[in-house]
């Protein structure tokens, strides 16, 4: 369950009864596509997504044609489909995209709501009544994103800042994710987890741990395993592949923090 501490579906519901595309911009890790699902379920919508890398193409979104006992058709991509059924399109990372793709997907994304199917014999695609975008981009630091056009981000007038939480409502998160009582370790697993995306942000860290590792962290102590430890499974190891100077940075971090 999403935990709206920023009043997220709110501005959601708003841009939804006006008909106003929004885009969530945010680090990894928070709660961006859990609140999506969210609002899809609250509003009883169906959700089409797609997660946008290199490797998407026009087709996955449009479609393509089959060939099948002779016969030639067409599969719709999910852009079509949605557009058709006036579900709700979740356009994940959309700053990954090539710019083929999003070319076409600022066809459909302008007033108009359409879309001219070459791959088709030109079928006009008009999007159904309710039909609702919502895309969400990293920032430009993450691997594999790249700045938006213009063009594109004025198709998402609506847009929500979606930050790491306050450490209180980090610690509910955490907390619904695990069956142990253990909030003063967890607390500090959250402030470590903070000094790290800090240390990242103003590049002294390679990685930022994102709340998938502070849950991860719960879910270790509720195995068993002690703070220490846990904190050096989840947090310290994987600054080992930067070289041992950016691990023993955050070794000494934890020390300080979890004791030897």
């Amino acid at each position: 369950m999403y935990i709206d501490w920023n009043n997220s579906f709110e501005i959601l519901n708003k841009a939804y009864d006006v008909g106003l595309f929004v885009l969530i911009i945010g680090p990894k890790g928070t709660g961006k596509t859990t609140l999506v699902r969210e609002f899809a379920a609250k509003t009883n919508r169906k959700l089409e997504s797609v997660n946008f890398s290199l490797r998407t193409r026009e087709s996955h979104l449009v479609g393509a044609k089959t060939l099948e006992s002779g016969a030639i058709g067409f599969e719709e991509g999910i852009l079509v489909k949605s557009m058709k059924e006036g579900d709700i399109l979740y356009l994940d990372e959309i700053n990954a995209a090539e710019a083929d793709v999003l070319l076409r997907l600022d066809e459909a994304l302008d007033d108009r709501r359409q879309l001219v199917l070459k791959e088709s014999g030109g079928e006009l695609i008009q999007a159904s009544k309710g039909w609702f975008v919502i895309a969400t981009i990293n920032p430009l630091t993450h691997v594999g994103t790249k700045e938006l056009p213009p063009q594109i981000l004025s198709r998402f007038p609506v847009r929500i800042r979606l930050e790491y939480p306050p450490e209180e409502i980090e610690l509910q998160i955490v907390k619904k994710y695990i069956s142990g009582s253990h909030d003063k370790e967890l607390l500090q697993a959250i402030k470590l987890a903070n000094i790290l995306r800090q240390a990242a942000s103003v590049e002294e860290l390679y990685y930022s741990p994102s709340l998938r590792e502070t849950i991860a962290f719960g879910k270790m102590l509720d195995s068993g395993v002690k703070p220490r430890h846990a904190a050096d499974i989840i947090f310290a190891n994987i600054y080992s592949q930067w070289g041992n100077v950016e691990y023993q940075k955050v070794n000494d971090i934890i020390t300080s923090m979890f004791g030897n």
